[in-house]
């Protein structure tokens, strides 16, 4: 921290979050630069490869994390025992539970993800003293919760290509393609299918029918390119 010739101090930033990609849309979206520099003073980056957990459900709830690149999932036990996903998180979203003693999720590292890691006592402490963070993440948990609610009403409502379609322009909203969208899927078929409550062949199926009226193109592997947006949104309307 230097000195300006008024006396006046001037905070410089750490160069990765002057340099940060999700600054404008994460938490620390709230935090005038000396806050941002106390925020990094109790985080550090950590980069984590595809299929690393995070947390474990169960686990004593340490820390909490900003998603600064890549994809994570949220899982839970069902009845049966089987772990059923219950949230995805991108770049620029919150990850934790930051008023529970204990995990309630495991979060598992979907695609090589790069984040900001944070002892919860201390992130606790960083809210606070910056009532607005605080607020942005109350706002970011009630939209959780509509989205939450969305997803339930489609799954109970729409029919098994109307809900491919809606997961495919989500993936590529959340994924930063406007327009003409190529991305890569995060996750498996299979997945696919346990997310939206339908068998790994009925989304193979859904998937090439969109594919064959011209819809989406499938590359390979897990690539998809929107080729007609407005057809999908109709898609994802029936």
């Amino acid at each position: 921290m230097r000195s300006s010739a008024a006396g006046e101090a001037i905070v410089t930033l750490p160069p990765r979050c002057a340099a940060c990609n999700v600054r404008d849309d994460a938490l620390c979206a709230t935090l005038e630069d000396a806050g941002l520099v106390a925020l990094h003073g109790i985080g550090r980056r950590r980069t984590l490869p595809a299929g690393q957990v995070l947390v474990w459900s169960g686990d004593p709830n340490a820390i909490c994390a900003t998603v600064v690149s890549g994809v994570l999932k949220a899982m839970r036990a069902g009845p049966e025992g089987r772990e059923h996903i219950v949230g995805l998180a991108f770049a620029g979203d919150f990850v934790g539970d930051l008023f529970a003693d204990t995990a309630n999720e495991t979060i598992r590292v979907m695609t090589d993800a790069e984040l900001c890691v944070y002892p919860r006592a201390a992130l606790q402490k960083m809210l606070d003293a910056h009532p607005a963070m605080e607020r942005l993440l109350l706002h970011r948990a009630l939209g959780a919760l509509d989205d939450a609610r969305m997803w339930m009403l489609m799954l109970g409502r729409k029919a098994a290509g109307a809900r491919i379609a809606t997961f495919l322009l989500e993936m590529a909203r959340r994924m930063g393609q406007p327009g003409p969208a190529r991305f890569d899927l995060p996750m498996s078929r299979s997945e696919v299918g346990a997310l939206l409550g339908m068998t790994i062949e009925t989304v193979s199926r859904q998937m090439t029918s969109l594919k064959r009226r011209g819809v989406v193109a499938l590359p390979g592997g897990r690539g998809v390119i929107i080729l007609d947006r407005a057809q999908l949104a109709r898609a994802a309307a029936g």
